[in-house]
């Protein structure tokens, strides 16, 4: 492959920053950026997804000025053929996205291939570490990060004197409170052009999912660096403690927001790890936060990221625990108002009002929900991708192919993240005034998570029996005096 130190930079959606297109190789070049219609409408997206990705490249375009050849076209080859010479680009950020570029190189429309600049990590250093290991933990993967990009480290011990103070952050809600005693997150202003994409959008008659809505994300460098100051200054310090707790008036809750902009390729994780590094070593946020914050993105980020490529294409059609029902539609439209239980509907609820929620809706309501229940891990993976506002392809398949249906038998995780609704109750506002009670697995107010658990412990008693780390489960189930009459209630069950 021939370089060439003019040729145009071509961005995908998700390669925004600074970091990719101002550097000194790429220094005054043309920068190419395509709207492609047959991209925007080929899966049914969140509205507000669709809405931030081309807000933020046409404010690029406008920050580059004559700098930037825009371009809105049915495909991306038509793009390039107007372009009129081979265009250097960096390595995109999912399979099907790579194999049309290695076509593109094929035709000669694509000169160069550069490595992907969004992730701290290159590949070849994860190779490297990973070896030829069929099983992986993030624990490893995320102290040998901290030690690699020398991050709360004291010379070579962790800070402090521990790797994890995961511990530390797993309080439950305050009693009685509504919200965190917490300064609101950053939010954008709305200009001229997020007005002229929501037109586009009216126009264009997109398949779309959820409502539309105002912005509330960042989705250029200096908005991002806003977002990042704002956090470390008045919400960091607080995400810590209550980083797994759910109150049903606080939808951010003290979480950073920053996913999208890290994910548009907007904001480089090393930006926001050094951000809160420092707020640490200035006095401003305690340790355990700051960790807490710093293991999400150097260390589960990075590692998602990476297993992707590794775990390969056909990782999404794992299928491990034989789950084969179908998404119910009013999941995929996001109906949260058909939904009884409240804790659900107020997780659908988030996803169709702003295309997002924290960590533990998505994980342990959601997928909790659904792994329970049986649904298709590739089906959710595809939903999760596409409703979510941060979700991109890369994003999804560790997360909830691995992490949360358990569908790789365990290659990611040691044990199913399956929960009953004591956990909800515990470290959730929601289980209060719901028509359910998680107390309850049998009966009218039997709470479709309490008993929904033990019918998945019942379907795959087998497989928990063996595991250390859920035999428990299994041995208590088979007390239950009650579980002939919960399998069949939960076999029936149409109301959740």
């Amino acid at each position: 492959m021939s370089s060439d130190d003019t040729a145009p930079l071509w961005l995908f959606a998700d390669q925004l920053g600074p970091h990719v297109w101002d550097t000194e190789e790429f220094a005054g070049r043309e920068i190419v950026i395509v709207e492609s219609t047959r991209a925007l409408g080929r899966r049914r997206h969140h509205r507000q997804k669709l809405h931030l990705v081309l807000s933020g490249m046409r404010h690029l375009a406008e920050q580059l000025g004559d700098r930037a050849t825009y371009l809105r076209t049915d495909t991306y080859r038509e793009a390039l053929e107007q372009v009129g010479r081979p265009v250097v680009v960096h390595q995109p950020t999912s399979f099907p996205a790579s194999d049309m570029v290695r076509r593109f190189v094929k035709e000669g429309l694509v000169t160069e291939v550069r490595p992907t600049p969004t992730f701290a990590l290159g590949k070849d250093e994860f190779d490297d570490w990973a070896g030829d290991r069929e099983t992986f933990r993030m624990e490893e993967f995320y102290r040998a990060q901290r030690e690699r990009f020398s991050v709360l480290m004291d010379g070579e011990k962790p800070v402090g004197g521990k790797w994890n103070y995961d511990h530390d952050n797993r309080e439950s809600p305050p009693k009685g409170a509504e919200r965190l005693e917490v300064k609101a997150p950053w939010k954008p202003r709305e200009d001229g052009i997020d007005e002229q994409v929501r037109a586009d959008l009216d126009a264009a008659g997109y398949p779309t999912v959820g409502n539309d809505g105002p912005r509330r994300f960042a989705v250029t460098h200096e908005e991002a660096t806003r977002a990042l100051r704002h956090f470390v200054r008045h919400r960091l310090d607080t995400f810590g403690p209550y980083e797994d707790a759910v109150l049903e008036q606080d939808w951010a809750m003290a979480h950073s927001l920053l996913s999208v902009p890290m994910n548009l390729g907007a904001l480089h994780p090393l930006e926001a790890v050094h951000a809160a590094e420092q707020a640490y070593h200035d006095g401003d946020a305690r340790l355990s936060s700051v960790e807490g914050f710093v293991r999400q993105i150097l260390g589960w980020r990075e590692y998602v990221w990476q297993l992707y490529w590794r775990f390969g294409r056909g990782y999404t059609r794992r299928n491990h625990l034989r789950a084969r029902t179908p998404l119910p539609d009013w999941w995929t439209d996001l109906d949260a108002d058909a939904v009884t239980a409240n804790c659900l509907s107020h997780a659908l609820g988030g996803v169709r009002d702003r295309g997002w929620t924290h960590h533990i809706p998505r994980l342990m309501i959601l997928g909790n929900h659904a792994m329970q229940r049986g649904y298709r891990p590739a089906e959710l993976n595809d939903w999760f991708a596409t409703a979510f506002v941060d979700g991109f392809a890369w994003v999804m398949p560790a997360n909830v192919i691995g992490m949360s249906q358990h569908a790789d038998g365990g290659r990611m995780a040691t044990k199913p993240y399956a929960s009953g609704g004591a956990y909800i109750d515990r470290m959730t506002d929601l289980c209060s005034g719901c028509a359910f009670d998680p107390k309850v697995r049998v009966g009218e107010k039997a709470c479709p998570f309490t008993a929904g658990y033990w019918q998945f412990v019942h379907r795959h008693e087998e497989m928990l029996a063996g595991n250390n780390r859920t035999a428990r489960a299994v041995a208590t189930m088979k007390r239950l005096t009650d579980l002939d009459a919960l399998l069949e209630q939960e076999s029936a069950r149409e109301e959740f």
